[in-house]
């Protein structure tokens, strides 16, 4: 499968919105992912099929000073175990690595694909948040991927 990772424009929106209402129970609407988008603090990212064009999956990050926290990671369900989830993570991995000191998120605490995927990448649990998700209720495991600074010392 072959696709590319590109920022996330205005174009992009409505196929996003149509991933979101695919992907998750409490979906973003295009207003907010429109928001998203000029937000200063935030980066959005798409994996895009080289060929037609279409979005494979996304991905969304908001940084404030030197903390990350990751929005949302949602792949096509026919494009899924295919690396995009992977590679969209990385573009952050890396981000992170040259300009945060961590990256956080939350995911379902029955979402075993997922937290898989965190682990692979260095994340590591940090907590639970209770109840967070609220259809249908569920936990929320918090995890984190720390970017220790090398000492100058």
């Amino acid at each position: 499968m072959y696709y590319e990772i590109v920022p996330m424009d205005r174009s992009h929106i409505p196929q996003i919105a149509a991933l979101e209402r695919e992907c998750f129970t409490d979906p973003w609407s295009e207003h907010l992912l429109e928001d998203a988008l000029f937000d200063p603090q935030a980066s959005f990212i798409v994996a895009e099929d080289g060929e037609e064009g279409n979005i494979l999956g996304y991905a969304g990050l908001h940084a404030i000073l030197d903390e990350g926290y990751i929005d949302n990671i949602a792949v096509a369900p026919d494009a899924r175990r295919h690396g995009v989830a992977s590679a969209l993570l990385d573009v952050f991995c890396r981000f992170g690595a040259a300009n945060l000191a961590f990256l956080t998120l939350e995911v379902r605490q029955s979402n075993a694909a997922a937290i898989a995927l965190y682990e692979k990448h260095g994340f590591q649990r940090a907590g639970l948040r209770p109840g967070y998700y609220q259809h249908p209720r569920e936990d929320a495991v918090i995890m984190t991927r720390e970017f220790p600074k090398e000492s100058t010392t």
